[in-house]
């Protein structure tokens, strides 16, 4: 029978905070979205104070005026490199860990009793305390036979000292006591479907038939009846499975409709994205560009590639084209993106027939890019167009 951990980081961008700043332990903090728009991670005392998740800055500043909030921008490239530190950690007890989330990893601990000569329970102190001493982050660890199980006993474990292990023979107890919404993969619209034939808690989809859940949700029913009971369906896979399409996104600072930054945001993202396609060994074959006006309306327009790529060298001049085919002087903007899809491994593409010189230089480039990028930083090349950044 599996035995499956899951490792999750307590308020994680809050504690990168915390660790850089041990002035901020102890207080109420929150870090902001781009562009400081949302609250994306707070303290359990900014939680304590009614501060919610995706609340916006402007409306928790105001609220929450007099209670001595610290509200930080977000540091992404801090908050990778520490949890590029606690993944590296996390395998060193395990071989088979599977890399869930910037703050979340599943690990296969199998056997792993017999090598450590301890219970499952006291691996997971270890790993507890090991991230604490040497990386300085705080984590919750849920442990038990299947994913869903696991990480229903990592939520379990918050509440608590952060440890939690569902045992095969607690399993009923545990499933009387989960609401159908609390069960991992189950979103608003399934619980709501649950609620429709009388389920309400994970001990009522146990109870159902197979025939009937298949119906219901299909082969998902299935799977999740059997996560639910400690049969674990969904492996650790130390080989994360590739995307079938990658997005970059973001608010603008201020509503705008000035053209030139709305371009320069739209190839900046394109950038970000190319760049993705290049770490991960995939090329897209369509490229669809997006503006969100002020009041939420949006518009899209797509093409398809001349050839795969993932070059923004070569991705930037039909974003450009997208872009003049949408955007609207008369209208007011607060976001743009860039979405790619039909992607394909990179090794797998034949070479293509009408690849001209200026393919092959564009490549090359982006490579070098690349480079330069991870040596001094991201953000420090532009390609085709200035960052955008809020002016002064």
């Amino acid at each position: 029978m599996a035995e499956i951990a899951l490792v999750d980081c307590n308020n994680f961008f809050v504690s990168c905070e915390q660790l850089m700043n041990p002035e901020l332990l102890g207080k109420p903090v929150c870090v902001l979205s781009n562009n400081d728009g949302c609250i994306v991670a707070r303290s359990n005392e900014a939680k304590k104070l009614g501060i919610t998740m995706g609340m916006p800055y402007f409306i928790a500043k105001k609220q929450f005026a007099f209670k001595n909030v610290h509200y930080l921008s977000g540091n992404m490239r801090l908050y990778q490199d520490i949890s590029a530190r606690i993944m590296t950690k996390l395998s060193e007890f395990t071989p088979t860990i599977e890399i869930y989330s910037i703050d979340e990893a599943f690990l296969d601990l199998t056997g792993m009793k017999r090598l450590y000569r301890c219970s499952y329970g006291k691996i997971a102190e270890m790993i507890q305390r090991c991230i604490m001493e040497e990386i300085g982050i705080p984590v919750s660890v849920g442990i038990a036979n299947s994913k869903t199980l696991a990480k229903l006993a990592c939520e379990r474990g918050k509440t608590g000292n952060g440890l939690y292990q569902i045992g095969y023979h607690q399993i009923d107890e545990e499933l009387k006591k989960t609401p159908v919404e609390d069960i991992w993969g189950v979103g608003k619209n399934t619980a709501a479907l649950f609620k429709k034939y009388g389920i309400y808690k994970a001990s009522d989809i146990v109870k159902q038939n197979e025939f009937w859940l298949k119906k219901i949700w299909g082969k998902r029913g299935l799977e999740l009846k059997s996560e639910l009971l400690g049969e674990s369906v969904y492996p650790v896979v130390d080989k994360p499975a590739l995307p079938k399409s990658l997005q970059r996104t973001s608010s603008f600072a201020k509503f705008t409709n000035d053209k030139t930054y709305i371009k320069n945001a739209l190839c900046y993202h394109a950038h970000q994205a190319c760049a993705k396609l290049r770490k991960l060994g995939l090329c897209a074959e369509v490229l669809h560009v997006m503006l969100r006006t002020k009041d939420f309306q949006v518009f899209t327009e797509k093409i398809v590639l001349p050839a795969p790529t993932n070059s923004e060298l070569s991705v930037n001049e039909f974003v450009v084209k997208l872009f003049e085919k949408i955007y609207n002087p008369k209208l007011i903007y607060r976001s743009s993106g860039v979405y790619v899809e039909k992607l394909t491994e990179k090794k797998a593409l034949q070479l293509y027939l009408f690849s001209t010189e200026k393919d092959i230089k564009a490549q090359k480039l982006s490579g070098i890019c690349d480079k330069v990028e991870k040596k001094y930083g991201k953000g420090i090349i532009s390609i085709g167009a200035i960052t955008p950044k809020e002016s002064d």
